[in-house]
């Protein structure tokens, strides 16, 4: 048990600092060495570690992600990036229309993807306008976080938590999808209102001439954005009327999409973010063998015993927007949604476990994978988004989003 102790808590100090300390391992690489030395030292079997991984949610999210990916290679996200950044509006209206895209996109497609293709893209677009990035980068990377908590298919941590508590599609549409569309405004309007007087760039700014520095994309293809457009509707129609489990939905999608006569489906499937499954896949195996030495069941009647239940859904909501900001929010989930009791108020767990972790996400940047993403494109673009600035945005929208999304989980 102090083994099995022992390596647990060193994956999830990696999982808070983003690396083991003294090593260059990163978060997935801890997850699959922490996973590795478990079975090696006999705290779970080859065979439980297989059976631990949840093949449902892998499938899931990996057929999802090759249907995002038909969307880079296609050309689409570098046009939709592209047409809204040109549009002859004034800067707020600006930011309420890439708000409302980016809230958009990330709820039918992989949040994470979506940032990834576009980030790169908004920093030249915007600075070829002699527009300040930063508000449009920090409002771009809010919505995706609020936005993609709406839908059940909006970011891994949902489909984990969905699948953990036995929620259907119309379900978590029931409880999230207003609660996000809300959030929306609100990141505009604080957003808005803090950048109201620095919209352009100024003399310190970075010169213009980063905006040279854009992304090489594919050209746009009509053909295989619709041919990926439909199979996202079938996917969605899918989803909501029909009892076909939800990975083998995805995974057709997948097999669909890889069939194809123009784009080579290694193209396709290297915008696969293979290092996510990975982790999730470790955090599973993980999880399982802490679970099997008791002292989770422990730590939970422990907590409700100092008057912290974990299945009120506003204890949930304030533990997972906690935890989420201290190791992630997909280990938050994976740790949270074990120990719940789905046969009593599933919606409700539901709806707190997902906005917990997800409007969490943007009180700082290392709160959500998104974050990170933003931050680091836009450096690589010579665009600075420091810690301090983007907390300053982060925690106001973070605060106001979470007072509003407590208020419906108390109503449902």
């Amino acid at each position: 048990m102090v083994l099995t102790l022992l390596i647990f808590l060193l994956v999830y100090v990696a999982m808070g600092f983003g690396t083991l300390p003294g090593f260059k391992v990163d978060r997935t690489g801890a997850a699959i060495v922490g996973a590795f030395a478990l079975m090696v030292v006999g705290s779970i079997t080859p065979k439980a570690a297989w059976e631990a991984i949840d093949y449902r949610s892998i499938g899931m999210l990996f057929g999802l992600m090759v249907v995002s990916a038909a969307f880079v290679v296609s050309g689409f996200y570098a046009w939709a990036a592209e047409r809204v950044a040109s549009l002859p509006v004034s800067p707020p209206v600006l930011l309420a229309v890439l708000i409302a895209v980016s809230g958009f996109l990330s709820s039918l497609l992989t949040n994470d993807v979506v940032v990834v293709a576009m980030t790169p893209l908004l920093v030249s677009l915007t600075m070829a306008r002699g527009l300040n990035p930063v508000p449009f980068l920090l409002a771009f990377c809010f919505a995706a976080n609020t936005g993609s908590s709406g839908t059940l298919i909006g970011s891994p941590q949902n489909m984990i938590a969905a699948q953990g508590l036995g929620l259907s599609f119309n379900g978590f549409l029931k409880v999230t999808l207003l609660p996000a569309l809300l959030s929306l405004p609100i990141i505009w309007a604080l957003l808005a209102l803090m950048y109201r007087n620095r919209w352009h760039l100024s003399g310190n700014a970075p010169s213009a001439n980063a905006a040279d520095k854009a992304p090489v994309t594919p050209a746009f293809d009509m053909t295989e954005t619709i041919k990926a457009g439909l199979v996202t509707l079938a996917v969605v129609a899918a989803f909501v009327w029909s009892d076909w489990p939800k990975e083998l939905i995805a995974l057709g999608a997948a097999g669909v999409l890889l069939i194809n006569r123009t784009i080579a489906s290694s193209d396709m499937l290297k915008h696969v973010d293979g290092n996510l499954l990975l982790l999730i896949m470790g955090l599973f195996v993980v999880n399982a063998a802490m679970a099997s030495t008791g002292l989770p069941q422990q730590l939970l009647g422990d907590l409700r015993s100092a008057g912290i239940n974990l299945n009120d859904p506003i204890s949930l909501f304030l533990v997972g927007g906690i935890l989420s900001n201290i190791v992630g929010n997909n280990p938050a989930v994976m740790l949270l949604v074990p120990v719940l009791d789905s046969a009593h108020n599933a919606d409700a767990l539901g709806a707190a476990l997902v906005l917990g972790t997800g409007f969490s996400s943007n009180l700082i940047v290392f709160g959500s994978l998104a974050g990170i993403i933003v931050v680091e494109q836009a450096a690589a673009s010579g665009v600075k988004i420091s810690f301090a600035e983007f907390a300053k945005a982060g925690v106001p929208v973070t605060l106001v989003c979470m007072a509003m999304a407590a208020a419906w989980i108390l109503w449902l």
